[in-house]
């Protein structure tokens, strides 16, 4: 992404609406993961380190980052000291050491995100499991991806071939931020037909009152995701595994 972004999402992603609410949705699910008592944790991609404090919960905490503002953010603001990292070449982390592994939203700006995933399934332990976040649907793709450098966006049965041919089993696929889903897809609509450029980032802060109806409707699905995922929505998430026998 460019730095300018890295910035903005530092100032922004305590408050943030959809930070925010994402923040509490992937907390219930990996509370319901039933972790070891002091996991060892992983995040790939921890931007400006949003997640960090949330997944400490859960165990030990590494973390990987190649935008080096973004590193020194996340490092200052978590207290986890996060390595330069970028999949799916430069991990300089141990085969078989963690619990949980992860990307969230991370995968999209991945060329070669089939050998991304065979790299998570080599970092994960026998049995560790993998969270993993993208945007949905080709047809979304618009301004706001170029902006954030994405190469794709997926459905969730790609998702599945991508993380089996990798070798992992999907324990759970589906969608979120269904709710809000007929405004936004509305909106990149509207931007491909008009061609706009225009607030396209989506890391803004939006004014308060719209800032606080936007948290509350997508975070009403941190009630529901962890048991069943959605049919649609703007996201893609997949819990992945890596079998017990390590084969």
């Amino acid at each position: 992404m460019h730095p300018d972004l890295y910035r903005e999402m530092a100032e922004n992603q305590r408050e943030h609406w959809w930070f925010r609410a994402r923040r509490e949705i992937l907390e219930r699910v990996i509370a319901r993961l039933a972790l070891p008592e002091r996991a060892e944790v992983l995040e790939i991609g921890a931007g400006t380190g949003a997640n960090l404090a949330m997944l400490k919960r859960y165990g030990h905490v590494s973390a990987v980052e190649m935008d080096a503002f973004a590193r020194q953010h996340a490092s200052a603001v978590s207290g986890v000291q996060v390595a330069y990292g970028r999949l799916p070449d430069t991990l300089p982390l141990k085969a078989r050491s963690f619990d949980l592994i992860c990307l969230f939203d991370v995968l999209e700006h991945i060329e070669d995100d089939c050998a991304a995933l065979t790299q998570v399934r080599r970092l994960l332990k026998p049995g560790g499991r993998a969270v993993v976040t993208v945007p949905a649907y080709q047809w979304m793709y618009g301004a706001h991806d170029r902006a954030h450098h994405h190469v794709r966006r997926y459905t969730a049965q790609q998702v599945y071939l991508k993380a089996r041919g990798a070798g992992l089993a999907v324990t759970k696929k589906g969608y979120f931020n269904t709710l809000l889903f007929p405004i936004i897809a509305l909106r990149r609509i509207h931007q491909k037909i008009a061609f706009t450029l225009q607030d396209t980032t989506g890391v803004s802060l939006p004014n308060r009152f719209v800032n606080s109806i936007l948290y509350n409707i997508f975070s009403v699905e941190k009630y529901i995701l962890p048991a069943v995922l959605f049919p649609y929505g703007t996201s893609v998430l997949a819990i992945l595994a890596r079998d017990r026998s390590g084969e």
